[in-house]
């Protein structure tokens, strides 16, 4: 009896501390806590509960707390060693994959779990599986799943609904998506912000828009997750009016506390253009976080004001809040486009500190940086240091010798990509590249670039044939240059390709062709842009096309409201120069809105070298003195008209001014090709 009652007092004890075991246990995995779970975990053995009789429960209870604590390594092991699994613990482990970046996990065990046969998936199985199957785009096995729902009747519920809905706009399916929508008995504001925002990643933001006011129409109250969605299809549309319109409702509905809403709101008025508005927001928010400071130094730069966003960034640092790797790369943009060195290497110091580095995106930026301020030393150095190269810094450092006109460099950097294992190419390689073999103008180059693009399959691309069409161009081979035009379908000619072939045309003074282009460009219903205008008015420059030309600029204005720029006076000045009408050339430049530049004054100093116009020739000359004094050309051409009229004394003054300033004009060279090397 003694013996007895010890076993039934250590049984009694046992299913105590089993059912302490199970609450705390549930309460870990309802709270997350991982540290706590293994910790009972490991009493659960040393206290023999383990092997228990009654121990089914608490084994389940946990595989489970593992599972919500987000531990699916060791939930999965004693899951496959618990024999009595139910529908409540498949689901668990299901829900652990699937929130925790291992979809390809859940949907294997959601297919063994069927084809275990005594187990059936219910209204909280197909949530899991159909998020995993959105993460990772596989639409035929979330139809497949949408089938199996519809069969068991889980189809109507809400949940499924939802994540249905999530599926299909995840794998680009919006009509699909919209079809479950339509179904809905009763829409949750869950739905609502699948569909708004679900339409907005696949570019959609009109009907985005559409979704959310009908959502207005039905009173379905939105909350933060609505806005955040809203307010960047505003931004997508530079629709401001709407903008204001979304930020007065979430003022009246109090949503306008939250960090991520005013954050939307400072990027949609920086986008749709009203910076004042856009800092407004800014100024008014009582706490930022990175992406507050981030949304408005990214928002000056869209508009132009690198000076500004360059501000905001010190200020930023001042105040000891840490940039992320967007940030970084918005403000060596920034300083990269007033070519400022010295805030590039700040924040390279700062990124540095950050220890930020080593982000491709942040890498990418310190390239194209250190590019623009032409020292393309140190930004070879920084792609050297890189420990992981990926594509997009090999393009940067091609686009970067390019635009310091490197092309042999920026060719050897493609060929050396070629030669890296793991690396290859994509569209925006081929397109920083091609202007290179343009620089070059070298008919054999531009023909073994056209194979190997034909031979990777890049040709078909628009943007790939532009490029082509400028190379063929430049290199004198113009029946190249329309051949390829010929072969872009109509459908596709955008505004660069037109522009390019007319360019082209333009370049070896066929001025005839140029105009007759444009023509044919405008009647296609395709609308010219400020290059093309200026590709056209070159080509009547060269051409002497002079009521062509001049009846162009016209339309340029009055057809196509558009405002002239540098570009296109420069050439109307030299198109009216070069004909001998220099009165109203310079007439033209006193009319100008701006300030003239040097490339206009130098059009009319070299009409004035043409017709040997001292006068007019003396005032472009004066101008270009001041705009760029150590520009030895302009010299030289004021001395050809003073020698050209007889005036040897004037002449010879010239050149007395220019060895008091030490200048010399460069001497002009030629360049061969023998055996693939360059000699002058």
């Amino acid at each position: 009896m003694n013996g007895t009652s010890q076993v039934l007092s250590k049984s009694k004890f046992l299913l105590i501390n089993a059912a302490q075991c199970s609450f705390l246990l549930q309460h870990y995995g309802t709270t997350r806590t991982l540290s706590n779970t293994k910790k009972l975990h490991a009493y659960i053995i040393t206290s023999g509960l383990l092997f228990f009789d009654h121990s089914a429960r608490i084994r389940s209870n946990l595989i489970a707390s593992y599972a919500f604590c987000g531990n699916a390594r060791n939930a999965r092991l004693l899951f496959d060693d618990f024999p009595q699994r139910n529908s409540w613990l498949w689901n668990a482990m299901i829900r652990a994959y699937s929130q925790n970046d291992l979809s390809a996990r859940a949907v294997h065990l959601f297919v063994e779990m069927i084809s275990s046969g005594h187990i059936h998936p219910d209204n909280f199985t197909f949530p899991f599986v159909l998020k995993a199957c959105a993460d990772l785009s596989l639409l035929n096995m979330g139809m497949s799943i949408h089938c199996r729902a519809l069969a068991t009747g889980f189809d109507s519920d809400t949940y499924v609904q939802n994540s249905l809905l999530a599926m299909y706009m995840n794998c680009g399916k919006t009509e699909m998506a919209r079809r479950v929508f339509d179904q809905m008995q009763e829409e949750t504001v869950v739905s609502w912000n699948t569909m708004i925002n679900g339409y907005l990643r696949n570019g959609l933001a009109e009907e985005a828009l559409a979704i959310f006011d009908w959502m207005m129409h039905v009173d379905e109250k939105p909350d933060h997750a609505t806005l955040v969605s809203v307010l960047p299809a505003c931004a997508l549309l530079k629709d401001l009016q709407r903008g204001r319109r979304v930020h007065d409702l979430l003022e009246e509905k109090g949503l306008g506390n939250y960090i991520p809403v005013r954050n939307s709101l400072v990027d949609m008025y920086a986008k749709c253009g009203s910076l004042d508005e856009a800092r407004l927001v800014f100024d008014e928010m009582s706490e930022r976080d990175v992406v507050s400071w981030t949304a408005m130094i990214v928002g000056y730069l869209l508009n132009g004001d690198a000076i500004s966003a360059l501000a905001l960034g010190h200020r930023m640092q001042l105040e000891g809040v840490r940039p992320n790797s967007v940030t970084l790369a918005a403000l060596l943009s920034a300083s990269a486009s007033l070519w400022s060195l010295k805030h590039g290497k700040c924040l390279h110091g700062w990124a540095i500190r950050c220890r930020l580095e080593a982000d491709v995106m942040v890498e990418t930026a310190l390239i194209d940086m250190y590019a623009k301020c032409n020292r393309m030393n140190i930004s070879f150095r920084v792609f050297t240091k890189a420990t992981i190269k990926r594509t997009v810094p090999w393009n940067a450092l091609i686009t970067g010798y390019v635009h310091n006109r490197f092309a042999n460099k920026a060719i050897g950097v493609f060929k050396q990509m070629l030669m890296e294992e793991g690396f290859y190419p994509d569209c925006a390689t081929l397109i920083s590249l091609l202007p290179a073999y343009a620089d070059l103008a070298d008919l054999q180059q531009a023909k073994n670039i056209h194979c190997y693009l034909i031979s990777s399959g890049f040709h078909p691309s628009v943007e790939i044939a532009t490029s082509l069409i400028d190379i063929y161009s430049k290199c004198g081979s113009l029946d190249s240059a329309h051949e390829l035009f010929n072969k872009i379908p109509e459908k596709v000619r955008d505004t660069i390709a037109w522009s390019a072939i007319i360019a082209g045309y333009g370049l070896h003074g066929d001025g005839g062709t140029a105009t007759s282009l444009f023509d044919q460009m405008v009647q296609s219903g395709v609308k010219p842009n400020e290059v093309t205008f200026t590709s056209v008015l070159h080509a009547c420059s060269h051409a002497g096309m002079v009521d062509e030309g001049l009846h162009l600029f016209r339309s340029m204005i009055d057809n196509h409201q558009m405002r002239p720029r540098t570009d296109h006076y420069t050439c109307i000045v030299d198109l009216v120069g070069r004909a001998g009408r220099l009165e109203e050339a310079y007439e033209l430049i006193k009319m100008m809105p701006f300030e003239p530049n040097h490339a206009v004054w130098g059009a009319l100093l070299g009409a004035s070298v043409i017709h040997e116009d001292v006068k007019l020739g003396e005032v472009a000359a004066k101008q270009l003195f001041e705009l760029e004094p150590d520009n030895t050309g302009n010299y030289v051409l004021l001395a050809k008209i003073y020698a050209a009229v007889g005036r040897w004394q004037d002449a010879e003054n010239i050149r007395s001014m220019m060895n008091e300033m030490g200048l010399r004009k460069t001497p002009a060279h030629s360049l061969i090709e023998v055996r693939n090397a360059v000699n002058i």
